[in-house]
């Protein structure tokens, strides 16, 4: 198997994160902030229906190649991420919705973004 699956339209994607954003996790990149003492994260949150949370109940998880996607584009104060207060002084910079990897491809391209630049959020500082 190759090392990449691409989508229809757009660049491709390493497979081990095509897989999580289809098996419904979240994936996530820091991006330069607006200016310095803050942090900027882009997360993907690809929605979850009944059938996810079935399958969750019987001890499995579902993957969906048809999945929708919420894009969300955040910025912190640097020095309260680490604590309970991460979200004083957040600012949501930009969202967008993606009915299908197509156009989750399209937003990430707009917003100049590479799906090989997205992690798992816990390899992140990414507070949420």
């Amino acid at each position: 198997m190759d090392s990449q699956d691409s989508t229809d339209d757009g660049p491709d994607w390493p497979v081990d994160k095509l897989t999580t954003l289809r098996l419904g996790r979240k994936l996530v990149t820091e991006v330069p902030a607006s200016r310095p003492g803050r942090r900027a994260f882009v997360d993907i949150s690809p929605t979850r229906d009944r059938s996810d949370d079935r399958a969750r109940d019987e001890g499995w998880v579902r993957e969906d190649r048809n999945r929708r996607f919420r894009l969300r584009h955040r910025e912190y104060d640097g020095d309260r991420l680490d604590g309970f207060d991460y979200d004083i002084g957040m600012v949501l910079v930009a969202s967008a919705d993606a009915a299908d990897e197509a156009a989750l491809c399209a937003v990430l391209t707009t917003w100049g973004l590479r799906p090989d630049a997205f992690v798992h959020p816990w390899e992140t500082d990414d507070p949420t």
